[in-house]
């Protein structure tokens, strides 16, 4: 089966070469241009690996893995993160290191190299590649997905045929297991982590 990739990079020009090269060499590869769509992304339709840049406006790259890292204690599956970046500095590679990337390439790209270290990476689990010590039950799951989709306790009681009480008692497990403070937050690390169909 042809692995799946996503490369972050606000640089459109190098996102379509990453795509023309990676695909030349066997992987299909989606694109986001910026940090913000590449989260969407990832929590949506989760690749099998992911080629990050660090300079982007609005969230770098390291702001994004961090992100990723607070939600991936869990049931993700293995999903490798490798920064792809100019950056070569020793101060950066360490950053990189020290918040958990599985790897780090820096440009200008050469293809074979990157595509040794992508093979290799996939073979192993990667940064989002633990799992849930305690799994949402059916309800749980239940009830949080229609919160992914909007729906307010009252209208997930009337969907279910259950008590408004009993929903927001099933929010609050699923909260707790998932180690969050908000419903939000639940829906994001819930999704990134399969656990909820949208």
């Amino acid at each position: 089966m042809t692995a799946r990739l996503l490369c972050i990079d606000d640089d459109a020009e190098v996102c379509h070469l990453v795509a023309d090269m990676l695909g030349l060499r066997g992987f299909a590869v989606d694109v986001a241009t910026n940090a913000r769509d590449g989260l969407t992304e990832i929590l949506h339709n989760p690749p099998d690996l992911v080629l990050c840049d660090i300079l982007m406006p609005e969230e770098s790259g390291f702001a994004l893995l961090e992100r990723l890292s607070a939600l991936s204690c869990d049931q993700l599956g293995p999903i490798p993160f490798i920064f792809l970046t100019a950056l070569a500095d020793r101060e950066t590679i360490l950053k990189g290191r020290r918040l958990g990337a599985d790897d780090y390439v820096t440009k200008p790209i050469d293809f074979d190299i990157l595509t040794e270290v992508i093979k290799a990476r996939l073979r192993s689990p990667g940064l989002l590649g633990r799992r849930l010590a305690t799994p949402l039950t059916r309800r749980e799951a239940e009830v949080l997905s229609w919160a992914a989709r909007g729906k307010t306790s009252p209208e997930i009681a009337g969907l279910l045929g259950i008590g408004e009480r009993t929903v927001d008692f099933h929010l609050g497990n699923a909260m707790h297991k998932l180690g969050v403070a908000t419903r939000a937050q639940a829906v994001m690390k819930a999704s990134l982590h399969r656990l909820i169909r949208l």
